[in-house]
């Protein structure tokens, strides 16, 4: 028997294709963490060494104890202040360079050597230098403003220069003010260099931060204690530890996110 279908309504003979989507990029992804946990665990029982590799189990078992100790929250939100410190510098000055490298060759021509050397150099190096410039607890925001100082600039740079150039003629010919100009044209082409740059630059930045504390050994920090549980072989802590690294990683890749999707929806409202 045919089925009655009402112009304008959904064809529940076809199924929605952003949810499938959705849904089959959710299970290939918990299918894959799955395969990984079960390689993990194959490869644990076959070395048999807790202090080589332990076991998913063991290590989540440790990732509660150190979740349930006082100590937790200090060294989880000195992380993530000393973070938050070294990408919002990273951030605010690396656009203002963006944007000056984009409009004028002669400031780019003058940052091209610096951008250069702080690309050419070693992360190592940074923090070893750092360690003889300053404090421990400012060693992690310095390096992770250093490294990720470049990504952004050139992000923000490039972002600039592919400005449509018809836009930029008509909108002098039309003698529209520098504001129109700014958040019709520019803000619009420069905004996905300017997203890419900034997921890029945190991603690094917790990567950096970490390795410094590690090195810097600040009184508090995930760094800190990674170091800690390596010098007393506890091999399943510094895996506890690391997935404390890659869950922060994770969520403030997610909260960049969602404050993007709340930014962009607002303007989009008021358009």
């Amino acid at each position: 028997m045919k089925r009655f279908h009402f112009p304008g309504s959904a064809d529940p003979a076809v199924p929605d294709t952003f949810f499938y989507r959705r849904a089959r990029g959710y299970l290939i992804f918990a299918l894959s963490v799955i395969v990984l946990l079960l390689v993990w665990q194959f490869l644990a029982r076959l070395i048999h060494l807790e202090i080589i590799l332990p076991t998913p189990s063991r290590v989540l078992r440790e990732l509660g104890q150190i979740a349930s100790q006082p100590d937790f929250l200090h060294s989880l939100g000195s992380t993530v202040a000393r973070g938050a410190a070294g990408f919002l510098v990273a951030a605010g000055t690396g656009f203002v360079a963006g944007l000056a490298v984009g409009l004028s060759r002669g400031v780019e021509n003058a940052l091209k050597p610096l951008i250069t050397l702080i690309q050419a150099t070693p992360v190592m190096s940074v923090i070893l230098l750092a360690l003889i410039w300053f404090r421990t607890g400012g060693v992690p925001i310095f390096v992770a403003f250093l490294m990720t100082f470049p990504v952004i600039t050139l992000n923000v740079a490039r972002g600039v220069r592919e400005v449509d150039t018809h836009l930029l003629e008509m909108s002098r010919a039309y003698h529209l003010r520098r504001r129109t100009v700014l958040t019709r044209i520019y803000i619009p082409s420069v905004s996905p260099y300017v997203i890419s740059a900034f997921s890029i630059a945190l991603g690094l930045t917790w990567k950096v931060i970490i390795a410094a504390e590690v090195l810097s050994q600040p009184p508090f920090g995930i760094g800190t204690q990674l170091q800690e549980a390596r010098v007393e072989l506890e091999t399943a802590r510094v895996f506890a530890w690391t997935a404390v690294a890659v869950l922060l990683a994770g969520a403030s890749d997610g909260l960049f996110y969602l404050l993007l999707r709340a930014v962009t929806g607002k303007r989009k409202a008021t358009v």
